[in-house]
């Protein structure tokens, strides 16, 4: 107990959590995670929460996977890092050959990084270096989506559509086009989906004839914007904006960072709907969250402009210290290894099932105005005032609160503000996956009525 009141103390004094309030963070006890095993961490008391965001939406196959730390310990004894600026090391080569062979037709060369942001950084450089290898020095603008995240360093936050977010950086970044977010329930055009006829793609669409001759590329997150509510596209949006971006030569790019490795029942989400983008932007479920790795997949397309004699300079100057980092890509194996031999997406098929046919329960509560699900990935948005979708303010913290509520029931959920969110590893079982779902309604119910 001296040790556990002692690490509190210094987490308080000493560390500064992302996307945290620490005013607010410093009157509370702190919940501190000592260990993990499957589903289930512990904390410093020994009590136990399931994990329901996946630690952050990477975890995939549970904590303390055998085949994954054995395959983390084969390395170690090997080399733990060495550079890939020159050198290369197997496990980059052989992860590289997997994920060409898994990505969508076209996606052969692989360039890797550290993180979701960088990732995307890296396909925005790409895209803007590549038009000016041909000929097309104007093509320099990038348009995105409102309510999109794609990380946080600065060039990600440039084609970021979360004003909450964003707005406190606008001085340091570049400016690039919005169009309206495919959010069915708080339609950004005025149009009900039952009749809407995809008029958010209309709008896309009015923008690309405008500014497609100084356009990049058209970035976003296939099927469900993540961090901007778990927005999930109608189905044929993402399969339009392939289209527009090919009639209107710009390039695609999708940022699979929280919707790739199964989390939408394919192993990438752009799947769906047969969609192959220029670039394709991966992390977080890469290694089944285990370290961080990232991986930014081009066509030969997009890598061929930048082939020529050293004296011409069309190399992509950007790298990073721990690219194609030995351990990291040997956990990744080790993860895909696990994919094909527990046949996971195969085995998802009955806990998505589940997921949807318990979901439409959270209708029937007095302040649940939608509930949103693509996969294992699910938002429940809480309302003020169901008749006219007015939100919870948010210094009412009532996100906040719900999830508090099923922490003490055991589970470990993080809202995005009014927005529940819900997204387990795939490994949860649909016997603790009912446990979760049940916990999350008590905790509404509990907080709103």
């Amino acid at each position: 107990m001296a040790k556990a009141a002692t690490l509190i103390r210094w987490d308080k004094f000493h560390v500064w959590h992302p996307f945290t309030q620490m005013q607010d963070y410093a009157r509370e006890t702190p919940l501190v995670i000592e260990s993990a095993k499957g589903v289930m961490l512990r904390d410093l008391d020994g009590n136990e929460y399931l994990d329901g965001v996946s630690s952050l939406w990477c975890n995939i196959h549970g904590h303390r996977r055998r085949e994954i730390d054995a395959a983390i310990r084969r390395q170690l004894g090997k080399a733990a890092h060495t550079t890939l600026l020159g050198p290369s090391n197997p496990p980059a080569i052989e992860l590289a050959k997997r994920l060409a062979d898994l990505a969508p037709k076209g996606l052969t060369k692989v360039f890797y990084s550290d993180n979701g942001s960088t990732a995307v950084e890296i396909a925005l450089k790409m895209a803007f270096q590549y038009w000016q290898h041909r000929g097309r020095p104007r093509k320099t603008k990038f348009i995105a989506l409102q309510n999109g995240y794609h990380g946080d360093t600065l060039g990600a936050v440039s084609v970021g559509g979360i004003e909450l977010f964003h707005a406190a950086f606008k001085p340091l970044l570049f400016k690039a086009l919005l169009a309206p977010s495919p959010y069915c329930y708080r339609c950004p055009v005025g149009r009900l989906p039952q009749s809407c006829r995809l008029a958010c793609l209309g709008k896309l669409e009015a923008m690309l004839k405008r500014h497609a001759a100084e356009t990049a590329a058209v970035i976003l997150e296939p099927l469900v914007q993540c961090a901007g509510g778990i927005i999930v596209q109608p189905p044929g949006y993402l399969k339009g904006v392939e289209q527009l971006c090919r009639t209107h030569n710009v390039l695609l790019i999708l940022d699979e960072v929280a919707t790739g490795f199964g989390r939408t029942g394919r192993m990438f989400a752009c799947e769906h709907e047969g969609v192959r983008p220029d670039l394709m932007a991966l992390s977080k479920g890469l290694t089944g969250g285990y370290m961080p790795l990232a991986a930014t997949l081009a066509t030969d397309r997009i890598y061929s402009a930048f082939l020529g004699e050293y004296r011409e300079f069309k190399t992509f100057f950007h790298g990073h210290t721990f690219t194609g980092h030995p351990l990291g890509c040997a956990a990744a194996l080790a993860s895909l290894d696990i994919f094909r031999e527990d046949r996971v997406l195969a085995r998802l098929k009955p806990k998505v099932k589940l997921l949807t046919e318990r979901l439409r329960e959270f209708l029937e509560l007095d302040h649940v105005g939608d509930v949103r699900q693509c996969g294992l990935i699910a938002g429940i948005e809480l309302v003020a005032d169901k008749a006219t979708k007015r939100p919870f303010p948010l210094e009412h913290k009532v996100g906040i609160r719900v999830c508090l509520a099923a922490r003490q029931r055991g589970i470990l959920i993080r809202p995005l503000g009014n927005v529940i969110v819900l997204m387990p590893p795939p490994a949860i079982s649909q016997r603790q996956l009912e446990a979760v779902l049940e916990v999350i309604h008590q905790s509404i119910r509990a907080i709103t009525q």
